[in-house]
């Protein structure tokens, strides 16, 4: 999206408190158990782990921290604890986040930077690709979704950012640190 468009931080704020953010709603845990188990299957309630764009409630955070997960929030418009930017963490996760950075390059560069050596990003995104019927494609109308990513952009991002390896699963992507 061209920056001119970009919603303002309070428009943004707005568009974010229109969704159901319920931790406890099955059909939003069933959206993000994606992430969640594959947390579980690579990382113990031992390791750290960051939701970086959690919103006002992380369904994630709930999930995890009900199985003893050490994982702590991150959201710059609902719980803007930059600190928490400031330490490594074994893994992070981003489920419909990516879509709203407006500078990729910062926002990965971030992430990068405080992934611990082996550690993962999960991420969440619906991808684009030449199958898609641009036109009728319902993700690009949510006015705070601003970068679209394909798969040939998730792979550049692996070996732009440092990650060691990429690995795309539907809407879910996973970066090795």
């Amino acid at each position: 999206m061209e920056r001119k468009s970009f919603l303002s931080p309070e428009g943004e704020k707005k568009r974010y408190q229109e969704h159901n953010n319920d931790p406890d709603e099955p059909g939003y845990r069933r959206f993000v158990s994606g992430i969640v188990d594959a947390i579980k299957k690579r990382f113990s309630p031992f390791h750290r782990g960051l939701d970086f764009g959690s919103g006002a409630e992380s369904p994630i955070a709930a999930m995890l921290s009900e199985e003893k997960y050490n994982i702590v929030q991150y959201d710059p418009f609902f719980r803007n604890r930059p600190e928490l930017l400031k330490d490594k963490y074994d893994y992070i996760a981003c489920c419909e986040v990516i879509e709203h950075f407006r500078n990729p390059g910062h926002e990965f560069t971030l992430l990068r930077n405080i992934l611990k050596k082996g550690g993962m990003l999960f991420c969440k995104t619906e991808i684009y690709s030449d199958e898609v019927n641009f036109d009728r494609w319902y993700y690009k109308n949510d006015p705070s979704h601003v970068f679209f990513y394909s798969p040939e952009a998730l792979e550049n991002i692996s070996i732009m950012f440092g990650f060691d390896k990429a690995e795309i699963k539907d809407r879910l992507i996973m970066y090795l640190g």
